[in-house]
């Protein structure tokens, strides 16, 4: 009886798991598209560049299978690790400077009237501009000649024109500077709608018990704004990690893709290099797996420190 029961059972199951799949066949053929896209350029590329990390190839020759040794060259390649030194530098200031002012720009212009409207617009355009133009207009103003902007200006307080693109020390001070300026309007207006969240009778509860300004921001403001702040901190150093535009078209030498003395050398445009100019692609593949684990390690570290705060 029993067996005659289970047995009674499983049909109905068998049945209408057929019935389901049945019924969302139309979902599934809609999907099918996209999958298939899915798959073709992104999950095939992926998996093909691990495979291609392990290699050595020079786009010429079948890949040559070499293991693990492309990354053991990567802690050996004193390149790589002034690379990976000028990222982390860079990526770690222009996290702070452009969270930090997007914050400031969120709490002066949160509000709904057309003078802080207009700012938030101003202040965004960088984020919706092309980046070429936004870089090749950086490169004008840094432009070692008198006709750059910044020693025209220099120019009229009797200021001798600056190299500012050829001196290693400026770099990576330029470089954040650029970064700071085009990224801190998406972070504000990120930070606004969070900002706008936040109920205002905690502020009159606050006023009320004679709290200033700085209290609360640093007890209300602040606290509540975490998981806003974990995603800006999250995306900014996401994007700043991947830095490669500002370092081709504004840094870019003849000889060098990383600048005077490879001062503005980060991993992307040395990846770059190394594929795409010494056509060593099996390497340039284990660069880029190198900064997907560090990409990924830091994001996991950030998301759980946002989540242990948010629970103290």
């Amino acid at each position: 009886m029993a067996t005659a029961t289970g047995g009674h059972r499983k049909g109905p199951r068998t049945g209408s798991g057929a019935r389901r799949v049945r019924r969302n066949m139309t979902s599934y053929v809609m999907l099918l598209p996209f999958l298939t896209l899915f798959a073709g350029f992104l999950i095939w590329p992926l998996l093909n560049s691990l495979y291609l990390s392990l290699t050595k190839f020079n786009g010429v020759r079948p890949p040559e299978f070499v293991g693990l040794a492309n990354f053991e060259r990567l802690l050996q390649d004193e390149r790589f690790m002034h690379a990976l030194s000028n990222t982390l530098v860079y990526v770690l200031a222009a996290v702070v400077l452009t969270s930090g002012f997007a914050l400031v720009l969120a709490l002066a212009f949160r509000g709904q009237g057309w003078g802080d409207r207009l700012m938030r617009t101003i202040f965004f355009l960088p984020s919706v501009t092309s980046t070429i133009a936004l870089f090749l207009m950086w490169r004008w103003i840094f432009a070692a000649e008198d006709y750059g902007l910044a020693n025209t200006l220099a120019g009229w307080f009797g200021v001798d024109p600056v190299a500012w693109l050829a001196t290693p020390g400026l770099t990576i001070p330029i470089m954040v500077l650029m970064a700071t300026w085009s990224g801190m309007g998406y972070a504000m207006v990120i930070f606004v709608a969070g900002v706008n969240t936040i109920p205002e009778e905690y502020y009159e509860a606050a006023r009320i018990d004679g709290a200033t300004t700085w209290q609360q921001f640093k007890s209300i403001t602040l606290p509540l704004l975490r998981p806003v702040t974990t995603y800006v901190v999250v995306t900014t150093m996401i994007a700043a990690f991947q830095v490669f535009e500002a370092v081709y078209i504004v840094f870019r030498q003849v000889s060098s893709v990383g600048g005077v003395l490879d001062s503005g050398l980060m991993i992307v445009p040395y990846l770059y290099d190394m594929g795409f100019t010494k056509f060593q692609l099996g390497y340039a593949s284990a660069i880029a797996w190198a900064l997907f684990l560090i990409i990924f390690v830091i994001s996991m570290v950030q998301l759980r420190v946002g989540r242990a705060t948010r629970e103290l």
